[in-house]
């Protein structure tokens, strides 16, 4: 089967939509999926600074939403012609797997960032070829279609808009499983939540959906005003005093905060806009050493790193479908289509700061 696909052939070049080929159906357990959409991630265009730890070329993209063509037996669950979210890879058999725990599965890393499954990993390869690298994130869905271990779909409601669902398996299911899952907040709770990209304004939005009263603090007034269109309370990320700030607007401190920034200072200043026995929650990776100032985990303040929203995508996936058909979680307000052609656009904007979510869409730009 020849398709088109978005191929990274090296950590300094731009992405090449190119003819890939898939050499197989599905096995036992996988299905193949017409890819609708795919949101843009920031993991996707780290893969540029890691070192050579993820192998190029290769096909990335981690959020596909799509159709059902084929499956790899009755064993999926699945169906030609089901409307698919797709999300995070994980074994199913480890004692995390088996605790409700997949984004904390111990084949984690290796599943999704560096290397994907073993099984069949050669049947996938350029127009001459050569060979692509295994499955990111058990999918590579900045493509036309996917091929996916069933394990890692959600079907939904095919009365929804599929090519905007994608970004429910990652960005926008880590800002909103990190308030309903990691932290549980609720009616009346308060939330400091430090950059308003795609995981943090999700994160805004899960929390209005609780009743929570919720400070947004970025640094561009344009994220700003998206907070605030969500009910939050803006705060710019340059004011003087921000903790102060923060434990003025929350009534003596937050009892929640959640930093997507990797900001050393900012990670200091959430902590200390924390009351006590509040709770910070990290979701970006850090590459160098954290300094703490005194007295930032004092009086039970605790932080801790939170993947994947601690969501299982099974149930959280539908939660949110479910409150954005209620009008309580619009995500499609943050997200631009592109065409798969334009996705060294759809990069540059993302880098830039110009759209919150680009979504992907190979048959071109959505409604």
């Amino acid at each position: 089967m020849r398709f088109g696909a978005a191929v990274l052939r090296s950590y300094e070049s731009r992405f090449a939509v190119e003819e890939v080929i898939l050499n197989a159906g599905p096995a036992d357990g996988e299905i193949l999926v017409k890819i609708a959409g795919c949101g843009m991630c920031r993991t996707d265009l780290a893969v540029r600074r890691s070192a050579g730890r993820t192998p190029l070329p290769a096909v990335l993209g981690h959020e596909g939403a799509g159709v059902v063509v084929e499956t790899g037996g009755p064993g999926t669950g699945l169906s030609v012609g089901d409307h698919v979210v797709l999300s995070f890879d994980s074994c199913g058999h480890c004692r995390n797997c088996m605790g409700a725990a997949p984004a904390y599965c111990d084949s984690f890393a290796s599943l999704n960032l560096f290397g994907g499954r073993k099984e069949n990993a050669t049947r996938f390869t350029d127009a001459d070829g050569g060979a692509l690298a295994p499955r990111w994130f058990g999918q590579s869905s900045f493509a036309e279609y996917a091929m996916v271990p069933a394990r890692n779909v959600v079907r939904v409601d095919p009365s929804l808009p599929i090519e905007l669902l994608g970004p429910l398996g990652c960005g926008f299911l880590t800002g909103a499983g990190a308030v309903f899952n990691s932290f549980g907040v609720g009616p009346g709770d308060t939330l400091a939540v430090f950059g308003a990209g795609a995981v943090g304004l999700s994160a805004v939005m899960a929390a209005t959906a609780t009743g929570a009263v919720t400070v947004a603090v970025d640094r561009h007034p344009e994220r700003l005003a998206l907070a605030e269109r969500f009910r939050a309370i803006p705060l710019n990320a340059a004011s003087a005093g921000l903790p102060d700030r923060i434990q003025q607007l929350t009534d003596g401190g937050a009892q929640y905060a959640l930093d997507t920034t990797g900001s050393a200072q900012l990670i200091n200043d959430a902590l200390r806009a924390l009351r006590p026995t509040g709770h910070l929650g990290l979701v970006a990776r850090l590459h160098t050493a954290l300094p703490l100032e005194p007295g930032t985990l004092d009086r039970g303040r605790r932080i801790s790193h939170l993947c994947e929203g601690d969501a299982v995508p099974g149930l959280l996936i539908p939660r949110l479908t479910g409150l954005w058909q209620a009008g309580r979680f619009p995500f499609d307000q943050l997200i631009r289509t592109y065409p798969l052609a334009d996705i060294n656009e759809a990069e540059r904007d993302c880098d830039a700061g110009r759209v919150v979510k680009p979504v992907l869409v190979p048959e071109g730009r959505a409604p």
